[in-house]
């Protein structure tokens, strides 16, 4: 069975800092690039950053230069580093991999509020 389990939002001040963890079934993460997602109350759920099986990242053009996507392949573990952090940012975080999206697939997902 296909699991997703974020954790790590919380509420913080503008400019502080926050540490996603999401933690995937092994059948989905060991060969998958593996992205955060964010919704925001009233939009649509808007990809934040990616990373391949081997490590190669990519980030969304309003995040870049503040968040850093990593992963260790050994816990199946993804994370997302936010830094200076934006109230612009607030929104529920998600993890996923490309077969998860397309199975319609999320977990119950991590809330990040940023204060201004």
């Amino acid at each position: 069975q296909v699991q997703l389990v974020e954790s790590g939002g919380g509420l913080v001040q503008a400019g502080g800092s926050l540490r996603l963890s999401c933690v995937a079934s092994g059948s989905i993460f060991s060969v998958n690039a593996m992205g955060w997602y964010r919704q925001a109350p009233g939009k649509e759920r808007e990809v934040v950053a990616a990373i391949t099986s081997g490590g190669s990242a990519n980030y969304a053009d309003s995040v870049k230069g503040r968040f850093t996507i990593s992963r260790d392949n050994a816990k199946n573990t993804v994370y997302l580093q936010m830094n200076s952090l934006k109230p612009e940012d607030t929104a529920v975080y998600y993890c996923a991999s490309p077969t998860t999206v397309a199975r319609s697939v999320w977990g119950q997902g991590t809330q990040v509020t940023v204060s201004s």
